[in-house]
């Protein structure tokens, strides 16, 4: 113990301590020592408990060492007894006790003593860490500090500090310091720092998003670097660099279709897929260059594989190349045998031989009517467009491959279904009336008419034409002819041929050509009117008539452009 502390501990008895001065049990006054005549041993500058192994036999009452009775907030301190000095009588103010004797001289504290002024006195470092550390309870692992009245907390000058690496060095730790102290602490208490704990959070968070915001910008800006880089890239080789081309005449053999249509760029995608050209640009160029790309024609051609573009142009406009057959649309089957005829260099007649031989070994969907009515079975299932057709190429490997790709158009557009919702009795007479509509329309654009001519012609309740188509395109497949003379209405009343549509009601027996896309969509969604007529007058101008009388006007507007064309 201490000569004149407070207890047992190593607490050293100060001004500011909680009971110093303390309304204990004893009295009011702030407590002060006797004076018993001896003289006192200094204390120290330097003091230690285990300094002063003598202790103190003056004092205040010379018998507790000049200790105060008993400390409540010293966790260490032993208990007090019953009667701190040792039973009744005076207390240390010299007061009377309650068994009425007379208080003793009260002495003067010695000048010893007396109270220091805070800013002079000085304490132990050591004994002043362990006391803020039961203080703190040991929350804080921070170095010593110095409680200086009014001028808050801060560090301790003579307690080092462990270096710290430059990397470390940042404000995180006084970020968790500031953080972990309670809100309502005076910021004196906190080393007179200005900022709070939550300040400090959104500064952190602050820096993170800037962190994150600077990453956003770094991966945007590289990103448009990249694209315009590969735009960039991608513009100068197209407008400023040549582009890929082979070498040479190529090698081997190809057989290469050209869709009806193409264009030059077109021709040179098909080409590149075909691993003729290296590319469909320099085919393109070469074919502009070269001044050919009006001469390059749609159809079937024999070509070698990685030839340069000014070798495939030059071949392909050579009309010994060219293998397609080109079967355009609203042509007649026994047409088209001819071309196959001249095309393979048979004898005139071959192939409709094999055709109407083999003809239900070509493929044809089961609704085709093998009828005896029906002239060519194959009539409609020819299907426009051009083929791949070899010297060495046999008819009935060409017919197989116009029937396959007209079965291929027609389940596209579901002929059976279509057929049903139009009230037709099958499939192939839908396709009779796709027929009809390529024959009467000249021009596509009135196809959706002249379909919805045909079937307001077809009703029962048609009053003008009686059920009667009354084409003539009907008459002259009949007759096997094409032209527009074909006879007073009088003389075709009395043709006696199934195909004679002003003899007899309703469709022909089947189609009377091979139609296109286009007049298959119209057949399939015609117009909305009540026409029954229509006349051409230009290819810009085909006029549609309700009744007969509207009708004659029209052509005689007809004869009149005729004549003037004469002219």
């Amino acid at each position: 113990m201490t000569e004149y502390g407070r207890g047992y501990g190593s607490e050293p008895w100060h001004p500011e301590d909680p009971l110093y001065g303390d309304q204990g049990p004893y009295g009011g006054q702030a407590q002060q020592p006797q004076w018993d005549g001896q003289q006192s041993v200094p204390y120290p500058q330097q003091h230690h408990p285990q300094q002063h192994q003598q202790p103190y036999q003056g004092g205040w009452d010379d018998t507790q060492g000049g200790q105060l009775p008993y400390d409540p907030y010293d966790p260490y301190a032993q208990q007090p007894p019953a009667d701190p000095y040792g039973g009744a009588g005076q207390d240390y103010y010299g007061h009377q006790d309650a068994y009425g004797q007379q208080p003793q001289q009260q002495m003067p504290p010695h000048p010893q003593y007396q109270q220091a002024p805070p800013q002079q006195q000085q304490y132990p470092p050591q004994e002043y860490e362990q006391y803020e550390r039961h203080e703190q309870h040991e929350q804080h692992p921070e170095p010593a500090y110095e409680d200086i009245p009014g001028d808050g907390w801060r560090a301790d000058p003579e307690r080092p500090r462990e270096p710290e690496h430059s990397f470390f060095a940042d404000d995180d730790a006084d970020d968790r310091r500031d953080d972990d102290r309670p809100e309502d602490e005076p910021r004196e208490r906190r080393g007179g720092r200005e900022r709070r704990g939550k300040k400090n959070k959104k500064n952190k968070k602050n820096k993170r998003r800037s962190g994150r915001a600077c990453l956003v910008v770094t991966l945007v800006f590289a990103g448009a670097v990249g694209t315009v880089g590969y735009f960039g890239y991608d513009f100068i080789m197209s407008h400023f660099a040549s582009a890929p081309d082979y070498e040479g005449e190529g090698t081997g053999a190809v057989q290469v279709e050209i869709p009806p249509g193409s264009t030059p760029g077109e021709m040179g995608l098909v080409l590149k897929k075909a691993g003729v050209v290296k590319s469909a640009d320099a085919f393109t160029e070469a074919a502009v260059d070269s001044k050919k790309d009006r001469v390059l024609q749609p159809g079937a051609y024999s070509l070698r594989k990685h030839m340069s573009a000014v070798a495939a142009v030059r071949l392909m406009a050579d009309p010994k190349s060219r293998n397609g057959l080109t079967i355009r649309e609203g042509l007649r089957s026994a047409d088209v045998y001819k071309l196959i005829d001249t095309k393979l260099k048979l004898k005139k007649g071959t192939t409709h031989d094999i055709a109407e031989a083999q003809a239900k070994n070509l493929g044809l969907p089961s609704w085709a009517d093998d009828s005896t009515k029906v002239k060519d079975p194959l009539e409609g299932f020819l299907y426009p467009s051009t083929y791949s057709v070899g010297e060495k190429a046999k008819p009935a490997d060409v017919l197989k491959q116009m029937v396959a790709r007209a079965n291929q158009v027609y389940e596209k557009y579901d002929l059976e279904a279509n057929a049903q919702k139009l009230h037709l009795d099958s499939p192939m007479q839908l396709l009779t009336v796709a027929s009809l509509t390529q024959a009467e329309g000249k021009y596509k654009h009135d196809f959706v008419k002249v379909a919805r001519v045909v079937y307001n012609r077809l009703k029962p309740s048609n009053t003008e034409t009686y059920g009667l188509l009354d084409f003539d395109s009907t008459v002259n497949y009949a007759r096997s002819k094409s032209t527009l003379d074909t006879g007073s209405v009088d003389d075709l009343r009395h043709f006696n041929d199934p195909y004679n549509t002003y003899k007899f009601k309703g469709l022909p027996p089947g189609p009377i050509g091979n139609p296109g896309e286009e007049a298959l969509k119209s057949a399939i969604d015609p117009a909305k009117g009540n026409w029954y007529y229509f006349v051409s007058i230009s290819p810009e101008k085909t006029l549609f008539a309700e009744t007969n009388e509207e009708h004659e006007r029209n052509r005689r507007i007809y004869l009149k452009e005729q004549e003037k064309a004469k002219q």
